[in-house]
């Protein structure tokens, strides 16, 4: 975290930043894998940035590179023609790493939106996702970064107010929401739509 930044300081970033706030079990990911292509159609060019709880590998054994780490190197970049893997070691007992040093790694520049999943304790726009069946409590009530709530038509217990309810069942309504939010309005393609 930058030193600048008091913890819970709004996330300031070039670009729009939309993440999906749920507990474990509600869907984002397959959340995501239906909205990416609905977003990329509307001409996007899109970073996702997973927080993950636990250590993970992106290569495996057996592979150089997983190799190359477990003998020792700090930082492992594997490039080839259509794709650049980078992977740095943290052996120390540092905390887990902020949506800002997580955001420090992509290139804006080449971007036009980052969609998050996970940080739900970070201060930047978020869309709740809910399941009723999963007895789990809401987040908007106590974090007002939530710009939206996504149900599976299951009846919120509290009141939402003012905040847009989307359908996690229909994609496209909410990938129309987030280009109307962004600022990219023009809707989605008709044939791509749900």
């Amino acid at each position: 975290m930058h030193d600048a930044d008091p913890p819970g300081a709004p996330i300031d970033y070039p670009l729009p930043l939309v993440g999906f706030a749920a507990f474990s079990g509600t869907g984002k990911t397959t959340l995501l894998l239906k909205l990416l292509p609905l977003l990329k159609a509307s001409g996007l060019r899109i970073a996702v940035v997973k927080h993950a709880h636990h250590s993970f590998d992106m290569d495996y054994p057996g592979k150089d590179s997983y190799r190359l780490r477990a003998a020792g190197a700090d930082e492992m970049l594997v490039a080839a023609r259509c794709r650049i893997g980078w992977i740095r070691e943290c052996r120390d007992e540092r905390p887990e790493p902020s949506l800002r040093e997580a955001l420090e790694i992509l290139d804006p520049s080449r971007l036009d939106l980052v969609l998050v999943e996970g940080f739900k304790a970070e201060a930047f726009p978020k869309i709740e996702l809910h399941r009723a069946a999963l007895g789990r409590p809401l987040l908007f009530p106590e974090d007002r970064n939530i710009i939206a709530i996504a149900t599976d038509g299951g009846r919120l217990v509290q009141d939402p107010g003012d905040l847009p309810q989307l359908s996690l069942d229909r994609p496209d309504e909410i990938a129309a929401y987030l280009l109307a939010f962004i600022g990219r309005g023009q809707g989605l393609r008709s044939d791509l739509a749900c």
